[in-house]
């Protein structure tokens, strides 16, 4: 199934299962997790982020070339960090540039696989791991590079949480449809021109993996989302840099998710 999460033409906000045509099923429930289709479909005006995360889990250095093009050390053990909730933002909408980050340009694109948690994990092990997976969708982690490497003391959540600094979507792939998150070719585009290009394949830690590590005496809420990396070809590590500006535009593609487009504009 495709969720997708919608305004329709009254302006509620809906649950659905995507449909080609511009409308959606309906689907009813008092949360992501215990969705149903009700009989009655909707017209489409815009897409909104496919779920409210309960947290959102982000991975580091987790494909390889890109750790080694920021000059780091392939890591032993996953690099976690967190964004405050508060950054997602929705398919198609701007991202925004704060004042902050205006002068100089600082702020980066990464395209990432994002995992949704389904049911409460503590203590998983790998082998059981995906189980725990509701679904699947696609990710940008717009970083501000000044902030993250000097703004923070050390730690990389300011730069990472800005408002409008998750996109997520344009839907989410449920776990029986994309069974191997570890075969899916992901993308970045920027105003047309391929940026990064990976398979989920190359991942120095796999989903599984992740969600074992993580839940290791740390429960998992359903709902958490965790993103589990970006692969190499960021701007900042590119010479000259390539930061985001406005009126520029961002294209995160993931086989069998879709693709997840932003503009970008200033504060």
């Amino acid at each position: 199934m495709r969720i997708i999460r919608f305004v329709d033409e009254s302006g509620e906000v809906r649950f659905g299962e995507e449909a080609a045509d511009g409308t959606a099923a309906l689907l009813s429930g008092t949360s992501l997790l215990d969705l149903r289709p009700n009989g009655r479909r909707a017209k489409v005006a815009r897409l909104v982020a496919p779920l409210e995360p309960a947290a959102i889990l982000c991975i580091g250095l987790n494909y390889r070339k890109h750790a080694e093009e920021g000059g780091h050390p392939i890591p032993d053990e996953p690099v976690l960090f967190m964004k405050n909730p508060a950054a997602l933002h929705h398919p198609k909408a701007p991202i925004v540039i704060p004042r902050s980050c205006l002068d100089p340009l600082q702020v980066d694109y990464e395209c990432e696989l994002a995992v949704v948690i389904g049911r409460a994990a503590r203590n998983v092990r790998p082998d059981e791991a995906l189980d725990y997976v509701l679904g699947y969708t696609a990710a940008n982690d717009v970083s501000a590079r000044t902030w993250q490497k000097q703004g923070g003391g050390g730690q990389w959540v300011r730069g990472k949480s800005f408002d409008t600094f998750c996109p997520l979507g344009p839907a989410i792939v449920t776990a029986d449809e994309l069974r191997d998150p570890q075969r899916l070719e992901i993308s970045t585009r920027l105003n047309g021109q391929l940026m990064q290009q990976a398979n989920t394949s190359d991942m120095i830690f796999p989903v599984a993996e992740l969600i074992s590590r993580l839940s290791c005496g740390m429960t998992l809420l359903p709902g958490t989302v965790i993103l589990t990396g970006t692969p190499s070809g960021v701007g900042v590590a590119r010479n000259p840099p390539v930061f985001l500006k406005p009126g520029d535009v961002v294209e995160v593609a993931i086989d069998h998710i879709g693709t997840l487009t932003n503009p970008v504009i200033a504060e």
